[in-house]
């Protein structure tokens, strides 16, 4: 394969990685702290409408990010109110969430389906984006690639590193324990899940504002169930989540070149099949190797809290 294939094949997978990691990285807080949301989809499709109208109404891709951010957030705020306040069934919720998020995504959003905005700028270094295959690679990407990347430095040192880090991870493991010695469970838990909906929002505005950059009706396409699936193949750990949402992105642009090569003789239905057939065979070998007693999920995940009285 020469380059001429190789750099852009990259580029495409990159592109197709980082909405996944937006959205598994707040999953994975959320679910680091206690809580499970099966709400990515509509939250995505959610920034996503909200970010692509913004930017269509202002012009300014900042301003469309925010309120991409802020659409996310405010699903998951609704979310949170009826799981940590009104102690709603998480999964249920999670799934109506969904439902939800897609019909009121297609009812913003239908007026504006298939109009085109600018897409998302991307870096431009004099001296360095134009050099060969390393300026493409790595300096010719959009602000929200790098962004992604940097979260995930981040919340990896969050978690691992800052007390603020330790306590979410206690109420995720021993609620009643965290609560008992002082800590607001409840308010640890809505600040998570507002954080996993602003990070899906930003995974879904990325979709609208530079992957594609137009609307079209459900363009998530289930990559927020994706989503929910790299969290617990990357064991609820940041950067094992990095790495497969890039072997993710990879898997499935591979399956997409091998369609269109015609290389493999092989039914394109089979081919679609790959990205998921190769995450459940990684799941597998990890689950049942050296590896399986890392792969628990935080001991209250999906519990309904109740203070003691």
């Amino acid at each position: 394969m020469s380059l001429d294939i190789l750099v852009p094949m990259t580029l495409t997978v990159i592109g197709a990685a980082t909405p996944l990691l937006f959205a598994a990285l707040g999953e994975l807080v959320v679910e680091r702290s206690g809580v499970l949301n099966l709400g990515v989809e509509g939250m995505m499709l959610a920034g996503a409408v909200v970010g692509f109208i913004a930017v269509a109404g202002t012009g300014s891709h900042a301003f469309g990010l925010l309120a991409a951010a802020l659409a996310g957030a405010g699903m998951a705020l609704l979310f949170g109110f009826l799981t940590l306040t009104l102690r709603a069934n998480q999964v249920a919720t999670g799934l109506a969430l969904t439902i939800f998020g897609i019909g009121l995504s297609a009812l913003i959003g239908v007026k504006h389906v298939g109009i085109p905005i600018p897409a998302l700028p991307k870096l431009d270094i004099p001296g360095l984006s134009d050099l060969p295959v390393i300026g493409p690679l790595l300096f010719g990407h959009d602000i929200l690639v790098y962004l992604s990347l940097a979260l995930t430095i981040g919340i990896a040192w969050f978690l691992a590193r800052t007390r603020q880090g330790l306590i979410l991870r206690a109420c995720g493991e021993a609620d009643l324990s965290a609560h008992s010695i002082g800590y607001h469970v409840i308010r640890v838990r809505y600040c998570a899940v507002l954080f996993g909906g602003a990070m899906s929002g930003l995974g879904g505005a990325y979709l609208s504002m530079a992957a594609t950059p137009m609307w079209i009706e459900n363009m998530v396409a289930g990559r927020g169930w994706i989503a929910l699936a790299l969290v617990a193949f990357g064991s609820w750990r940041p950067w094992r989540v990095l790495f497969g949402a890039y072997l993710f992105g990879g898997v499935t642009i591979l399956q997409l070149y091998l369609q269109g090569s015609g290389i493999l003789s092989i039914p394109s239905q089979v081919m679609s099949m790959l990205p998921y057939l190769a995450t459940i065979i990684l799941l597998t070998v990890i689950a049942s190797g050296s590896w399986r007693g890392r792969l628990d999920a935080p001991a209250c995940l999906g519990k309904t809290f109740s203070p003691p009285s």
